[in-house]
């Protein structure tokens, strides 16, 4: 049987029409011959009408159907809607021939016939599709059935996602849960609802094994509780990522049900770009991004391939990172010139080639140090590829007139307590003197943002690869705290930065709330499914362990200082104007500092930092940990008003 099912579905799509036309010509001359019968009561009266009256009435539905695309639809996929169109078409069909009876005044036909006819012939149409329908997903499975699992809401999408997944062997829904209790115990989509409060009854009855969360619109905080519900509960926690494109062939995709990512969970909505600025510095330009094969670098390059520059250049100085960025950018588009230039960014000769070679428009320079424990372990090349770079590039972006050069900065800029943070800072002061003195043919601006979820050295990854091993997750202090932003989210914020910028601007997203790193430590246990190790529970998967705070890490990160704050093109970017040095007294200030570079003398290094960055102010010891017992889990978003106050209340 399901071999005839497989062999019926591969037909050609015309020999699948013209079946369908066949059997339902051969089907109407017996419904209206059943109408016919029902009016006058006489079967013999009914066929003293003739073949010819009955075959028209025949054509005249099929073609009512043809008009309404009855046989346009997948039998596996047909739906209310189309069945609805297919009744009001043969509504209309059958109008217009009443008309006629009428204006020819045929008195020996019984129009009341043509009513009757309308009602026998839709319960036709409903039956033999649905009935056709559920044959062909019963017979055409292959394989076991999946796993049971419920699906959270039972709105239209996920009543539209659990007849999807019928006809696949993927995932087996049994029942719907929802917050309504007006829909308790309700049939939806061939499901019974339950009320949430009946989860864990349910999940134990039914043996259940995941949710899927298929409410379009669910907020962060509302994901954030659903999830902790089934954790609780003993169940995995997925989410409908998009609903399913239910063409010919299409069955339930495995990609549209997805696991939950951190990103879901964020305390604010992600900031969506502004199209008109999204493009501005990009569309039918040239542009060169430095450290193309970082996480920052890579996902620009992503972003910038979609919008069709005249030709990209990418800089790094890692071999394998480079290889490995263009041959995806090659793959995504084909026919866009890419051209790969490996090396320093400190390498001013380098630098100048590409420039007057490749007549670059616009610059995004991401190449950077930015690890805060390597670079502090490491100050001398952190401070000349962070510091060296920056000068290079400005000077060169001059030299060369590109018309945008944007620099990608951190959070970690503002009042620096590490050497990479100050670094960021003296490459934010080098772009400010180089837009104060070359304004005229550059505009030189710089983004400003906290940490990047997923990017290389991030936490995420780390706790991750922590979660793989059985832990324990090491996390620096119970209150440290940092603002977190998707990668794509910064990519578009540097983009649409150089779109906005006058000259010497520095952007800042409002990335709303920070999170407490325990926390978001303590969600990602909860996301893989498994329990904290405490001393109240020792039958715990995995320990949260405190190491203390890295040389020159900071407890909480800041986005703005105390500089004027304005509003810009987009109103979740602030542009903000510091206060810079003079450019000639930086240049000293930059030359003394290599001198001390070459020194290699941390206290004689330190001292011209703190010269060039007076808010450097690095940490003597770290702060101790606190001996209480962590705190219970809670939302992954957790505010610190006092730090907040300030960003808030310039928030546009």
């Amino acid at each position: 049987m399901s071999q005839f099912c497989a062999d019926m579905v591969s037909l050609h799509r015309l020999a699948k029409i013209g079946l369908m036309v066949a059997v339902d010509l051969l089907a109407m001359p017996f419904c209206i011959l059943i109408a016919m019968f029902l009016r006058v009561g006489d079967l013999s009266l009914a066929m003293h009408y003739g073949p010819l009256s009955y075959l028209l009435v025949a054509v005249v539905t099929v073609a009512a159907f043809s008009m309404s695309d009855l046989y346009r639809a997948v039998i596996r996929f047909i739906d209310q809607r189309m069945l609805a169109v297919t009744g009001l078409t043969l509504a209309v069909a059958v109008i217009c021939v009443y008309v006629v009876l009428f204006a020819i005044n045929d008195e020996g036909f019984p129009r009341s016939v043509l009513a009757i006819y309308w009602f026998i012939v839709f319960s036709y149409v409903v039956a033999s599709r649905i009935s056709v329908r559920n044959f062909l997903r019963n017979h055409m499975s292959n394989g076991p059935a999946g796993d049971a699992v419920a699906i959270y809401g039972a709105g239209e999408s996920g009543a539209q996602l659990a007849l999807t997944m019928r006809t696949g062997n993927e995932y087996r829904p049994v029942c719907f849960f929802d917050e309504k209790h007006v829909l308790n115990e309700r049939t939806i989509a061939g499901l019974r609802v339950f009320h949430t409060d009946r989860l864990v009854e349910m999940v134990n009855a039914l043996c259940i094994r995941s949710v899927i969360i298929a409410i379009p619109s669910v907020s962060p905080a509302r994901l954030r509780d659903i999830m902790q519900r089934m954790a609780a509960a003993g169940v995995t926690t997925k989410i409908l990522s998009r609903l399913m494109d239910l063409a010919d062939d299409a069955v339930a995709s495995p990609e549209a049900v997805r696991a939950l990512k951190f990103e879901d969970l964020l305390g604010r909505a992600p900031v969506p770009p502004r199209l008109h600025l999204f493009s501005r510095c990009v569309r039918a330009k040239t542009v060169l991004v430095t450290g193309a094969g970082g996480s920052i670098g890579g996902e620009l390059c992503r972003q910038i391939v979609t919008l069709a520059p005249r030709r990209l250049h990418l800089l790094d100085h890692s071999e394998f990172a480079l290889y490995t960025i263009k041959q995806e950018l090659q793959l995504r588009c084909p026919g866009l010139p890419i051209e790969a230039h490996l090396g320093s960014v400190c390498n001013a000769a380098l630098i100048e080639r590409v420039l007057r070679d490749g007549a670059i428009d616009t610059i995004y320079h991401a190449a950077a140090y930015k690890h805060v424990p390597l670079v502090e372990a490491n100050i001398v090349e952190g401070l000349r590829n962070n510091v060296l770079g920056a000068q290079v590039i400005a000077q060169a972006a001059e030299r060369f007139k590109v018309d945008t050069c944007v620099l990608i900065s951190s959070d970690k800029a503002v009042r620096p307590t590490n050497i990479m943070g100050a670094s960021k800072r003296i490459a934010e002061l080098i772009f400010q003197a180089a837009a104060a003195r070359f304004a005229p043919t550059t505009t030189f601006c710089m983004v400003r943002f906290g940490n990047v979820l997923g990017s290389s050295g991030s936490v995420i990854p780390l706790f991750q690869r922590q979660i793989a091993h059985g832990g324990p997750l090491t996390v620096t202090h119970p209150e440290v705290t940092r603002y977190f932003m998707l990668i794509a989210e910064a990519a578009q914020l540097v983009i649409q930065a150089g779109a906005m910028a006058e000259g010497g601007d520095v952007f800042v997203l409002d990335m709303g709330e920070p999170v407490r790193i325990v926390d978001l430590a303590r969600t990602m246990i909860v996301m893989s499914g498994l329990t904290e190790r405490t001393a109240l529970a020792p039958d715990g998967d995995i320990e949260i362990k405190y190491v203390g705070l890295f040389p020159g890490e900071k407890m909480y990160e800041e986005l703005l200082t105390e500089g004027k704050v304005f509003p810009s093109d987009h109103p979740r970017i602030m542009r903000m104007k510091e206060s810079a040095l003079r450019p000639g007294l930086l240049e000293t200030y930059i030359a003394c500092l290599m001198m001390a570079c070459d020194t290699n003398d941390r206290a004689m290094i330190e001292s011209m930092v703190k010269a060039i960055v007076s808010e450097y102010c690095p940490q003597s010891q770290p702060l101790p940990l606190q001996a209480a017992a962590p705190p219970p889990l809670a939302a992954v978003a957790t505010p610190r008003p006092h730090l907040l106050k300030r960003l808030t209340s310039f928030r546009i």
